[in-house]
């Protein structure tokens, strides 16, 4: 096995475990009410405030909990937003044969292979703006953009300062969350900010350029289609 492929696998397996996490955290607040309090608790809160949460988070942290404070901070705040959204919000996913809290290991290597990106919150962003208008909450591109440029300017701390009130306005316009995906930008964000900030920034401006360029396409076409509209 060459470097790059044992380095591939490593990177699939964590994504495999980070989506297992944030799928069984949905799933949980979805079915018990006292487990989503409890992870709600934690909302912006510090790791020494969240006693409530620990028996659920705690069993998913990486080498039994020996990580950096930074890398468990993630998953506590990650579960956190999980749990602040309305509880309607939740998908039904196959219900699974064991609790995987039970053994989270094996949980994660059952899950199907996953791309090494998933959603980025910058995809997140530019979808909001694309897909809000015509629904009671709409949301102005101005302020989205404002938005994001504010999270990507954020140490780690104004970060998680921040995020869940950025969460709560993607969610109020029913814009899905990767949260595999946010989680694992979470971890990384003190060593690799820029690298993730600029990762945002264009999935943004790279999806709202293809969204408007559709729709000139679209409104060309049926300018064309029914020309004596435009006379």
């Amino acid at each position: 096995m060459t470097t790059q492929t044992a380095a591939d696998e490593r990177t699939a397996a964590r994504r495999r475990r980070l989506v297992a996490y944030t799928r069984w955290i949905e799933e949980l607040c979805r079915d018990d009410p006292g487990a989503r309090i409890a992870l709600r608790s934690g909302l912006r809160r510090d790791l020494d405030d969240v006693p409530r949460m620990h028996r659920f988070v705690a069993p998913w942290l990486p080498q039994n909990g020996q990580v950096l404070e930074s890398e468990q901070r993630a998953y506590y705040a990650v579960a956190a937003m999980i749990a602040a959204q309305p509880r309607n919000s939740y998908a039904t996913p196959d219900t699974p044969e064991t609790d995987p809290a039970a053994d989270p290991d094996s949980a994660a290597s059952q899950e199907t292979p996953a791309p090494r990106y998933g959603t980025s919150l910058g995809l997140a962003f530019a979808l909001a703006v694309i897909e809000s208008p015509g629904r009671e909450r709409e949301i102005r591109e101005s302020t989205a953009e404002s938005r994001l440029n504010l999270l990507t300017r954020q140490s780690l701390n104004g970060l998680h300062r921040h995020l869940p009130a950025a969460v709560r306005y993607l969610r109020e316009v029913d814009v899905p969350i990767d949260w595999a995906q946010l989680l694992s930008d979470l971890i990384a964000w003190p060593t690799h900010s820029g690298k993730i900030s600029r990762r945002w920034l264009q999935h943004y401006y790279l999806q709202r350029t293809r969204a408007l360029h559709e729709h000139a396409q679209s409104t060309d076409q049926g300018e064309a289609e029914n020309p004596n509209t435009t006379a």
